[in-house]
């Protein structure tokens, strides 16, 4: 069958009622019937403004209600949603709008300032939508109103499980890049996991809408990461396709466990997306002090997928949430189901051991299959339902969509062992191996080791230049404790070969972390740089 995002929305929306949430943000709530009728009227308002079918709609704006109705109005509109991260500035800004060709674009008047600098820049947007603030710029479209009048009755027009949007890669090695995922194949890959756990996959309109009605109306689900990245992306934008309500918090300008924790409490939220140890250690430090103060049965999932998430914080969070599954997902913005690793009360795995998805092998750099249990490392690649690639990039298309023995694949270059069961251990990105004295070193994996130690916050490290070992590991670490620097290399010592211990740990408060998690391996190797007086 051919899944159009927008069809989805209309069949779902037409079934659900005044009582079936879809949207909340502190006291707002936004209902089926209200968010259906309002999406209608922006859809059909952007394309009275001027948008054709097909044309890009960049997304500058926070975690908020609108994010999620603008990426409806968009897919009932055929347009494609571009995600645009609401830290960058002026260039980063044009690049972002310019190369992804957005004639569309939605921003919060939080960022009037910004936008009145650089739209100069950018004449091939031809319509500028404020969301909020006491007047409307001059050369804006006021969101609200958009959204309040006209007709709000469902588009007519022909759509395709074949139109694309564009998820943007935080451009760690480079600069970001816009992966185009179709309808249809974004809908296969989220469905793969949902038949190898046995759940109903829908394969009919019908049936979707029916599995709305019997399941997806009575999930709450709160992206606490941001929504201009994959992880609370792709996790809200499911919930949203499948009848169920999208809660965001109400601290929109950083992070409040505290926040989060009342909203789930206030709205029985079911599931929600994080990043790793950068929301759940704060979540369990904040649960630790506070025992009993909020009513968390309603969750019945956390889903984490970007960075590690070590095993003895999801232990800790399970004491509060006993009933919970710990999901912690291996993917990419290049596909996604690489793996998972799924932890309860019950027990679970090891932070960097996963089930391998089923679409999923492992090859060498010469393509050949990793022999399980053989300890040789390699790249996870991802076959069947994966992108198109990356968007005007086909150079870079190349080298990370591979055809090995006829089949295509997503190889966006993480190493990891295959064990003899059949799991793999995940190595880290390919591009950040330290290669010490011949030794391949994975950052990732000397991370995990400190970050096990009870004094360590948080840990990221390095290779810097050395004239014994060619690159030294290093380490740049933040505490909550006290901790020497030689008691935490005794401690990873004890925990994995010493050869990949770090020969220097330095200590920062901050290791400046991008809102989703993600680390800025750039910036900490400068740190490093500078602290050991060693040349950039």
């Amino acid at each position: 069958m051919d899944w159009n995002f927008g069809d989805m929305l209309d069949a779902v929306g037409a079934a659900l009622g005044p009582d079936d949430l879809a949207l909340a943000h502190g006291d707002r709530r936004i209902y089926w019937p209200d968010f259906t009728a309002r999406t209608n009227r922006l859809a059909r308002a952007l394309l009275s403004l001027g948008a054709a079918r097909g044309d890009k709609a960049g997304f500058y704006m926070r975690n908020q209600p609108e994010y999620m109705e603008a990426m409806a109005a968009c897919f009932k509109a055929s347009l494609s949603p571009v995600n645009v991260n609401y830290r960058y500035l002026d260039d980063e800004l044009v690049y972002i709008i310019d190369n992804s060709d957005s004639t569309v674009v939605f921003f919060d008047a939080e960022f009037l300032a910004e936008v009145e600098r650089v739209r100069a820049r950018l004449p091939r947007v031809t319509a500028w939508v404020q969301i909020g603030g006491e007047t409307v710029a001059p050369f804006a479209h006021g969101y609200e109103a958009m959204a309040t009048e006209g007709d709000p009755s469902p588009l007519k027009g022909e759509r395709s499980g074949d139109e694309i949007f564009l998820l943007y890669t935080g451009g760690t090695t480079g600069l970001p890049k816009g992966v185009m995922w179709t309808h249809n194949i974004w809908r296969e890959a989220s469905m793969e996991g949902v038949r190898k756990l046995g759940g109903p996959v829908p394969e009919t309109m019908e049936e979707h809408v029916q599995n709305a009605l019997t399941v997806g109306r009575f999930s709450r689900q709160v992206p606490a990461c941001p929504l201009m990245h994959g992880t609370g992306w792709f996790t809200a934008m499911g919930a949203m396709l499948n009848g169920g309500a999208v809660v965001t918090l109400s601290e929109k300008t950083k992070f409040s466990p505290e926040n989060l924790w009342d909203t789930v409490h206030a709205n029985g939220v079911t599931s929600m997306a994080i990043v790793g140890d950068a929301f759940a250690k704060p979540m369990l430090q904040t649960l630790e002090e506070n025992p009993g103060r909020w009513n968390l049965s309603s969750v019945l999932a956390i889903i984490s997928s970007g960075v590690m998430w070590s095993a003895e914080v999801k232990h800790g969070l399970l004491k509060h949430m006993p009933q919970a599954a710990l999901n912690d997902s291996f993917g990419a913005s290049e596909a996604v189901g690489f793996g998972s690793s799924v932890t309860t009360a019950d027990g679970g795995t090891q932070t960097s051991k996963f089930e391998i998805g089923p679409s999923c092998k492992v090859f060498t750099e010469d393509d050949r299959e990793v022999q399980p249990g053989s300890g040789e490392p390699g790249f996870i690649a991802r076959g069947g339902a994966v992108p198109l690639g990356y968007y005007k990039d086909p150079e870079k298309t190349a080298r990370t969509y591979k055809t090995i023995n006829g089949m295509r694949y997503a190889i966006p270059g993480d190493w990891c062992t295959v064990e003899k069961d059949g799991t793999i251990t995940l190595l880290g990105r390919g591009s950040n191996c330290i290669n010490t004295a011949g030794e391949k070193v994975y950052p990732e994996e000397v991370e995990e080791a400190l970050k096990s130690h009870a004094a360590v916050t948080d840990a990221l490290v390095v290779g810097v230049p050395d004239d014994k070992w060619g690159q030294a590991v290093t380490a740049v670490v933040s505490l909550k404790g006290s901790a020497t620097e030689d008691e935490l290399r005794a401690f990873v010592q004890s925990r994995i070969a010493r050869y990949k211990a770090p020969k220097r740990i330095l200590f920062k408060d901050n290791l400046g972390r991008a809102p989703n998690g993600k680390a800025d391996y750039k910036s900490i190797k400068a740190f490093a740089l500078q602290e050991l007086g060693l040349p950039g």
